[in-house]
C-alpha cells in the first residue's frame, strides 16, 4: 500500500496500474531501448517507474516541473529513444544511438553543481543490491513510516525513501507539497514518521514548529548543513539521520545518529571506501563497488569508528599562499554573527597569494564589511578571513539547499546578483 498526495493506493490497485502502464507503454526488458517519462501526476509517475523497474526497462524519470520542451531536451541528452509526456502514447526521439541489448537501467542526471550535468546509468540489479545493503545496515527506521516530501524522480526520494520503505514492509507516504505548514500537519497525523526531504525544507520546518514540538525522525542529504541550520534542526528532530552518496554509486554511507553536520555516515557494506586518516590529513573519498572506482571529488577522512567526516569539495578548496581554506569553515563562522542569514565563500584569483577568500552574505540589516571581517578575525586565521565581502539580497541556492560556488562566483564577477537594499 502507498499513500500519494492523500490518496491511498491498495496493493491490488497498484498492481493493476503497473500492468496497464507496462502494456500501454510497451515496456520491455533486455531490448536496450531507453525511454523517458515526465508525468505531472505523482501517482502516474510512480506507476510508470515501478512498471519499468518490474519489466527491466531502461528509464529516465523526469521531474514533473520540467516543461515539455525541457523534458524532450533532457531525454535526448540521455540518449533516449522515446519520451512519455503525461500520456502513455510515446513521442519518438531523433538522433538516439542504436539500442544495446542487456539489463535495464535506471537513468539519472548528475546535479551539475561541479560542471555540466551528465547521465548516469545504474542497472536495476545494482539498485536492488543498494536497497538490500541499506536496509540491512541501517535498522534504526524499522517500524517508522517513510514520508517522502521530495521528488520521487530522484534517487534520494525514489530509492532510499520509497523503495526502501516498501522493502521494510511499511506503507510510504508521498507528499507533493511546497507548503511546510501542510507538511507539519501531515507529520502530526502519522505514526512515527520518518521524513525524507531537503535540508532547506528541514530548516523551514524547524523555524515554523511551536516551542516544544519535535519531528519524530528526519533524514538529510545532498548538502552539508550550515552550523546554524544544523543546530536549529537538531533541536527539533528526535531521531536525526544523514546519508551521503553520489549519482554513480547511489547511497554510500548513513549516519544513524547525527550529532555534527560533517559526520556524513558509515559506509554501507556493499562498498569499499577510502578517505584521509585525520582532520589534518584529509584525502579524496573514493568508492570501490559495482560501478568500479568512483572518485567523489570530496575531501574527507575516516574516524577509527568508521565514520566518514566531510571536509570540503576538492574543487571548492581555496589555496591562499599554499594554505588550504575550506569554505564551510568560513561560512559557519560568518553565519554565527548576529543578523547574518546566509553566506557563501569562494576563491578569487590574487596576484600575490594565488587565491583569496571572497564572501557573499545576506543579513537582516546592512552590515559593514569591516564589521564582518572583525567578527571573522575572532575565530579565523588571517588567511581564512574574507578579503572582500559583499552583502546581497539573497544567496543563490538550489531547491534542495545546495550552493554552487562556481555559479555564485560567476554571478559575483558578472555583477548579476541583486545587492541588498
Amino acid at each position: 500500500m502507498i499513500e500519494i498526495d492523500g490518496r491511498i493506493l491498495a496493493t491490488d490497485e497498484m498492481e493493476a496500474a503497473l500492468a496497464h502502464f507496462t502494456a500501454k507503454a510497451g515496456l520491455r526488458g533486455g531490448s536496450g531501448e531507453r525511454v523517458a517519462a515526465r508525468f505531472r501526476d505523482n501517482a502516474s509517475s510512480l506507476a510508470f517507474i515501478l512498471a519499468a523497474r518490474r519489466a527491466g526497462a531502461t528509464l529516465l524519470p523526469i521531474h514533473p516541473a520540467l516543461p515539455n520542451d525541457g523534458a524532450r531536451r533532457l531525454a535526448v541528452r540521455a540518449g533516449c529513444h522515446r519520451v512519455f509526456l503525461d500520456d502513455l502514447v510515446a513521442e519518438p526521439l531523433d538522433r538516439a544511438p542504436p539500442p544495446v541489448p542487456g539489463e535495464g537501467h535506471l537513468l539519472q542526471m548528475s546535479s551539475g553543481t561541479t560542471g555540466e550535468p551528465k547521465c548516469i546509468a545504474r542497472p536495476w540489479g545494482a539498485v536492488e543490491r543498494e536497497i538490500e545493503s541499506y536496509v540491512a545496515a541501517f535498522t534504526e527506521p524499522d517500524g517508522m513510516t517513510p514520508v517522502i516530501a521530495c521528488p520521487i524522480t530522484h534517487s534520494y526520494g525514489l530509492i532510499c525513501g520509497l523503495l526502501v520503505g516498501l522493502r521494510r514492509g511499511r506503507a510510504p507516504v508521498v507528499l507533493d507539497t511546497a507548503n511546510p505548514k501542510y507538511l507539519l500537519r501531515r507529520l502530526r497525523e502519522l505514526d512515527r514518521p520518518l521524513l525524507y526531504t531537503s535540508p532547506a525544507m528541514l530548516h523551514t520546518l524547524a523555524r515554523l514548529m511551536p516551542e516544544g514540538e519535535r519531528i519524530h525522525a528526519a533524514m538529510t542529504s545532498g548538502t552539508l548543513l550550515p552550523a546554524p541550520w544544523f543546530a536549529a534542526i537538531r533541536a527539533r528532530v528526535a531521531h536525526f539521520f544523514q546519508q551521503y552518496g553520489c549519482s554513480e554509486t547511489g547511497c554510500i554511507a548513513v549516519n544513524p545518529d547525527l550529532d555534527r553536520a560533517d559526520a556524513i555516515g558509515r559506509p554501507l557494506p556493499h562498498h569499499r571506501v577510502t578517505a584521509g586518516s585525520s582532520a589534518e590529513a584529509p584525502a579524496e573519498i573514493v568508492v570501490e563497488g559495482e560501478a568500479g572506482t568512483v572518485r567523489t571529488g570530496d575531501l574527507g577522512y575516516q574516524r577509527p569508528d568508521g565514520m566518514l567526516v566531510f571536509v570540503a569539495r576538492s574543487s571548492d578548496t581555496i589555496n591562499v599562499s599554499g594554505l588550504n581554506v575550506y569554505p564551510g569553515e568560513v561560512e559557519d563562522v560568518v553565519m554565527g554573527m548576529p543578523g547574518i542569514t546566509d553566506a557563501v565563500a569562494f576563491a578569487r584569483p590574487d596576484a600575490f597569494a594565488g587565491e583569496r577568500v571572497t564572501l557573499l552574505f545576506s543579513a537582516e540589516a546592512p552590515v559593514a564589511p569591516r564589521d564582518l571581517q572583525d567578527w571573522c578575525r575572532r575565530w579565523l586565521a588571517g588567511h581564512q578571513v574574507p578579503v572582500e565581502a559583499a552583502q546581497v539580497a539573497a544567496i543563490p541556492r538550489q531547491a534542495n539547499g545546495k550552493i554552487s560556488r562556481r555559479e555564485a562566483a560567476d554571478l559575483y564577477r558578472s555583477g548579476a546578483l541583486e545587492a541588498a537594499q
